[in-house]
C-alpha cells in the first residue's frame, strides 16, 4: 500500500472510530445484554439473577397483556404512520413552492419536533380533559356532549396517535423537502408544456422520483411508532381504565422491568418487539427493492 493510500485508510478509520465505538457501546452491546438477561429472572428481594432458560418466553406466549400490547402498538402504527407520511408529503410539496413567508411556515411545522415530548403530552392531555379541556369546550359550543378522549378504551389509542401525528409532521416534511429539491425542475417545465395538471405532475413525477425518500421515511416512522413510550407514559395514569387498551410493548417493558423489577421478563418483551420490527423492516426493504427493480 502506498503511503498516501495508507494515510487515507488510517485517517478514514480514525474519523469513523468514534461513531463505531458509540454504536458498540450504546446499541450493539446492550442488544446482546438484553438477550442474555431474557433468560434470567430477578432473585428474591432484588438480589442477583436466577437462570430460568426459556421460562420468560413461555410465559410471554401465554400472557394476554403482551399480545394486547402488541395489538395496541400495531393500531398506533397503522394510524400514525400513514397520516404523518401523507400530511408531511403534502406539506412539503406546498412549502417547496415560492411563496411569501415560506420559511416561517416551515419553522411552524417543525416546531413540535424541538419541543420536549413530556411538554407535548401534558399540553394535549389538558386539551383532552373530559371536564375542562379545550376540545370538549369547543364541542359544547357546537351543542355536542363531552368526549372521554383518553379514558374511553375505544378511542384512547386513536387520541394518542393524533398527538403522535401532530408531533412528527414537521420532521417528515423536512425529509421530503430534501427529496423534492433533488428533483430537476426541467421535468415539471416539460410537463406544464405538455398540459399536465398539478395533480398529474404530483402523481407521475413527484411521487415516483421521491419514492426512495418515502420508503426511508416509512421505515423510520414504523420503527419509531413501534417504540412509542413517552406519549403513553405521560398521558395515561395507572388508574386509567383505558390503559390496557393503550399500553404498548415499550410501556409494558418499562412496567415489568422498572416498576415490578422483573428485568428478565421485560427483556423478553423487548426481544419480541425487536423481532417484530426486524420482520417489518425486512419486508419493507424487499418491497422497495422489488419496486425499484421493476
Amino acid at each position: 500500500m502506498k503511503k498516501a493510500n495508507r494515510n487515507e485508510f488510517i485517517w478514514g478509520w480514525l474519523f469513523i472510530l468514534p461513531t463505531m465505538i458509540g454504536l458498540m457501546v450504546l446499541n450493539i452491546i446492550p442488544i446482546f445484554q438484553t438477550i442474555y438477561q431474557s433468560f434470567f429472572k430477578t432473585g428474591d428481594f432484588g438480589k442477583g439473577n436466577v437462570f430460568v432458560g426459556l421460562d420468560n418466553y413461555i410465559r410471554l406466549i401465554h400472557d394476554e397483556a403482551v399480545w394486547q400490547s402488541l395489538i395496541n402498538t400495531i393500531k398506533y402504527a397503522v394510524i400514525e404512520v400513514p397520516f404523518s407520511v401523507i400530511i408531511g408529503l403534502l406539506a412539503a410539496v406546498l412549502l417547496n413552492r415560492k411563496m411569501k413567508g415560506r420559511t416561517i411556515f416551515r419553522t411552524i411545522f417543525f416546531l413540535p419536533m424541538v419541543m420536549a415530548p413530556a411538554a407535548v403530552a401534558m399540553v394535549w392531555r389538558w386539551m383532552y380533559n373530559s371536564k375542562f379541556g379545550l376540545l370538549n369546550f369547543l364541542l359544547s359550543k357546537l351543542g355536542l356532549g363531552p368526549v372521554n378522549w383518553i379514558s374511553d378504551p375505544k378511542i384512547a389509542i386513536v387520541s394518542i396517535a393524533v398527538v403522535g401525528i401532530w408531533s412528527v409532521i414537521g420532521y417528515n416534511m423536512i425529509l421530503f423537502l430534501a427529496g423534492l429539491q433533488e428533483i430537476p425542475a426541467d421535468y415539471y417545465e416539460a410537463a406544464r408544456i405538455d398540459g399536465a395538471s398539478s395533480v398529474r405532475q404530483f402523481f407521475q413525477i413527484t411521487v415516483p422520483l421521491i419514492s426512495p425518500t418515502m420508503f426511508f421515511v416509512c421505515i423510520t416512522r414504523i420503527i419509531a411508532a413501534f417504540q412509542i413510550f413517552d406519549l403513553v407514559f405521560m398521558m395515561m395514569d395507572n388508574t386509567n381504565t383505558a390503559l390496557p387498551k393503550t399500553q404498548t410493548l415499550s410501556y409494558l417493558f418499562y412496567k415489568y422491568s422498572f416498576m415490578q423489577n422483573n428485568k428478565g421478563y421485560g427483556s423478553a418483551i423487548v426481544i419480541l418487539l425487536l423481532a417484530v420490527i426486524l420482520v417489518i423492516t425486512f419486508v419493507q426493504m424487499k418491497i422497495e427493492k422489488h419496486i425499484n427493480y421493476d
